[in-house]
């Protein structure tokens, strides 16, 4: 059984119809890219996933339940993250107070704890800047604490949506790097990502989306040398 299952998905905000019937698996272990031109449908997938949208139909299995009739905050505690587009953090807070709201389904203190340190350990610059205001950080510092305040709940997986949105070419490097580094370290991601070529390059399968339907799928690497998506998204 695979980890996350989407199976005929349909939404739609008011008449129009912004997913259109998709299907698609995510295994255990893997890094899974959507890709496709803005509008396509990538964010909103995301959102259904996690309950911020409601699906019109098909179903979304996750850990053998269905998420489409789960609440949002529920589904935190059944062990998925989101990292939304634009970073979201909360700007007047800490770092440190951040990183502990993504930590409100948790009760162990000992066990918190341990994730900060290890978010931390993870992101050195967060533990610098744990008493600034998080406003105050750089796009590419508010990326990471987004991600930290994500790793924090413990999640089995963790969508991520636009990691490298208006970051420095050196911060983006950075960021996938993190992204593999969450991956090796036993978490599965479903990367929503604009730059096609970075997430071709570290993910194990992608998903290329047109108009709310999935065009192709495959392998990243055989999609990375497909001529129909080096034209369309790698610019070549």
């Amino acid at each position: 059984m695979s980890m996350l299952s989407i199976r005929d998905l349909q939404v739609y905000y008011g008449a129009i119809n912004a997913i259109k019937g998709i299907s698609f698996d995510v295994e255990q272990g893997e890094i899974i890219a959507l890709i496709g031109a803005n509008g396509a449908g990538k964010t909103t997938i995301l959102h259904t996933i996690t309950g911020l949208v409601q699906a019109k139909h098909g179903s979304i299995m996750f850990g053998g339940k269905d998420l489409t009739k789960t609440p949002a905050h529920k589904i935190v505690s059944m062990g998925m993250a989101h990292v939304p587009e634009g970073r979201r953090v909360f700007a007047q807070l800490s770092v440190y107070e951040n990183l502990m709201l993504g930590a409100f389904t948790r009760k162990d203190k000992a066990e918190i704890n341990e994730s900060l340190e290890k978010v931390f350990k993870r992101f050195p610059r967060l533990e610098e800047r744990r008493t600034q205001a998080a406003g105050t950080l750089s796009g590419g510092e508010q990326q990471m604490l987004a991600m930290g305040r994500a790793l924090m709940s413990k999640p089995s997986i963790i969508l991520m949506d636009e990691p490298s949105m208006g970051l420095s070419p050196l911060y983006v490097s950075e960021i996938f790097d993190i992204i593999q580094e969450i991956n090796k370290s036993g978490t599965t991601v479903l990367l929503v990502e604009q730059n096609a070529k970075k997430a071709l390059s570290i993910a194990n399968r992608a998903y290329v989306l047109e108009t709310g339907k999935i065009v192709l799928s495959g392998d990243a690497k055989e999609l990375m040398n497909n001529d129909q998506v080096k034209k369309a998204y790698l610019g070549e």
